[in-house]
Formats: structure tokens, sequence, C-alpha cells
């Protein structure tokens, strides 16, 4: 059964429309109220959105702005109804995403006929992201990036020179080189897995079951030790301890231990790769208001707006995944998996001075 968001401040207009709907075999959801319709729309994950243009408060619109810088509704078909008919009203609509226009009055089979073509245009583009994105999974071993070589052939070159020279090493000389080909083994082992998590978050992220799924299955997890944790490692390994700086909250999330660990390993990684030895790295945490706050800030040679920009940018499958290289795929890694538990990842960055990663998710103070 498809759902339908119906947003509409008119009482006759609304319950008539959702009396066809419902006559239809529809789900129907309504409310007379914008900002309401953008909550409904962000908790409901509809099939189709309905939505008035003129409404007290939020009009139709702000409805749909909102709604379109939002990751998870940015998709949605949406369809305005209004009474007005001027070229700069639909211009105004179709330039903020507007996917048709119906005009007060119309008929049950002009209604019916625009929603009909409006679910069948997100059938088939549905279908098409699927047909990509199960194209990058099956391909991924074939196309991973130009910097999964680097590992791979120090792995080949010295275990090849260990075979070649095996009577004349020294112990000391093969010590050595155990423990680089380790270290390109565990190094490629990290990028590996973190292709293979990207391709499957953006599955996830287009089901949108799977997301609502995601955020409502009660998986909770406590912050501050782990950032701690995670935060100590990091510097230890790079032997940064002196550079480290925590200032942490406790506060509880609804989100998977693993999942959240990951997110902040890729932040605070790079900040620590990013920036030089000697330098502090400031780690944050707090929550107020039901919202939980990370703060990671370094004093290293930053980020350009342009990669800032481009992060989290929808894979071009045509390109080669050695574009997604330095910034790219672990920050957007971290930002998809903030965006599937309704969160927000925010870089503010100035060019060789500093940068500020922040995670904004729904959370709870434990203080």
């Amino acid at each position: 059964m498809k759902k339908i968001l119906l947003i509409e401040d008119e009482e006759d207009i609304r319950e008539n429309i959702s009396e066809i709907l419902k006559a239809e075999n529809f789900q129907v959801i309504d409310t007379d109220n914008g900002h309401t319709g953008v909550q409904l729309a962000q908790k409901e994950f509809p099939d189709l959105i309905i939505c008035d243009v003129m409404m007290p408060e939020l009009d139709g619109f702000g409805v749909l702005s909102q709604l379109r810088q939002n990751p998870f509704t940015d998709a949605i078909p949406f369809m305005f109804l209004t009474a007005k008919a001027a070229k700069e009203d639909l211009r105004q609509g179709m330039e903020l995403g507007a996917d048709d226009y119906l005009t007060k009055p119309f008929t049950r089979n002009e209604l019916l006929g625009a929603i009909t073509a409006r679910l069948e245009k997100k059938v088939a583009l549905e279908r098409q992201s699927r047909n990509k994105l199960d194209e990058l999974r099956g391909n991924i071993s074939h196309s991973l990036p130009h910097e999964l070589h680097t590992p791979l052939n120090g792995i080949l070159g010295l275990s090849k020179l260990m075979i070649d020279e095996y009577n004349s090493l020294e112990q000391s000389e093969a010590l050595e080189m155990l423990d680089k080909i380790h270290a390109s083994g565990e190094r490629l082992y990290r990028l590996t897995q973190n292709f293979l998590l990207y391709a499957d978050l953006e599955l996830i992220s287009t089901d949108q079951e799977r997301v609502k799924a995601l955020r409502s299955n009660g998986i909770k997890t406590w912050t501050k030790t782990l950032i701690a944790e995670v935060a100590t490692g990091k510097a230890k390994l790079l032997s940064r301890e002196a550079d480290l700086e925590l200032e942490l909250q406790e506060a509880m999330l609804i989100i998977s231990e693993p999942k959240f660990k990951k997110a902040v390993e890729e932040i605070i990684d790079n900040a620590f790769k990013f920036s030089k030895p000697g330098t502090p790295v400031l780690v944050n945490s707090s929550c107020y208001n039901n919202t939980f706050k990370l703060s990671v800030t370094d004093y290293g040679r930053g980020m350009t707006a342009k990669q800032i920009s481009n992060l989290g940018a929808y894979l071009q499958f045509e390109r080669k995944l050695y574009e997604q290289q330095g910034f790219g795929l672990g920050l957007t890694i971290a930002q998809r998996i903030i965006q599937l538990h309704g969160g927000e990842l925010i870089i503010e960055s100035v060019t060789e001075k500093q940068t500020i990663a922040q995670i904004f998710m729904p959370g709870k103070s434990l203080i």
C-alpha cells in the first residue's frame, strides 16, 4: 500500500482528497500545518507528498525547501496544490524541486492521474538507483582505487624478496620485512573494509524502510568511554598522546556501538592524519536539549571549500574509485553513518590553519 502525506490547511479540501485516496487503497497521513508536515515526512517517509501552497506560518514553498535540504526526504515526489496559477508561482515551485503542480479546482481523475504519474516515475528512478548500486557492490573488487596498489605491492615485493634471499637474510632483516608486510596488510584490509562498508551504507540509504528501522531499533550506545578510547588509541598509535586534549560529557545515542565507533574513528583519524605532531587535537562532546554534539578540532593543513562541498557527493558509477582518496572516503563513511541515524556532520575549515568537524545527533544527556 502506497503512503501519501497530505498537507492542506482547508479542512473540507483535506477531507475530500483523503476520501478519494483511501477509496483508491492509498494509506493517507494528513495534517493542516506545514511544520507538522515536515516532521511527518521525516518520520514516515511517504511515497508521495501533496502540499497546499498558501498556508499560515510555513507555506508550501517553505515545506519543500526544508525537505529538499534533507538527504532522506529530498527524493520524495512532491506535488503542489494551489489556487494560484501565475507563471512566477509555477516557476518558484519547480526551481525548488517540485515534481508537479495541480491547480484548484481539479477533478478526481486529474488528481489520480497526477499521482499515478509521479509514483510510476519514482519506481523507475528507484529501480535505476538499485541497479547502479548493485553494480557497484558486485564490481567493487574490480574497481578498487589506485591507493590499494601501494600496500599490495609492498606485500608482494617484500615477500618475494624474502623468498629469493631466504638463505642469506639476517634475522633482524627478516623481522623488519615481516613488520612492513604486516603493516601493509593491515592498511589493505582497512581500505577494503571501508569500500565494502561504503557500498553497504549507500544501499541502506536508498531504502527508506531500512533507514526507518535503523533509527527505531532501540540499540543504545554510551559515548564518553568509547570516544576516549578511540581518541587515546589513535594518539598512542601515532605517538601523539601529548597533542590530544579531551573534554567529554556522557550521553546516550540510539546507534550501535560499532557504527558510532567507526564514525568517530574516521573523524579523529582525519584530524591526526592531516595535522603535524606538536599541534593540538581537541575532542569535545556535550549533550543539550536532546542533541548530542561531538567536536574534533585540529590545526593542520585544512580542507578547501570544494573538498568540503564534495564530501558525501553521490558517487558517479562511471568514475574510477581512485578519485575518492585523501579526505574522501573515511569522512564520507562517517557522514553517511551519522545521516542514517538522523544526525549531521558539519565541517568548517581554513586551509593551512584549522579544521573543525562536528557531529550533531539525537541524544540524551546522562550528567
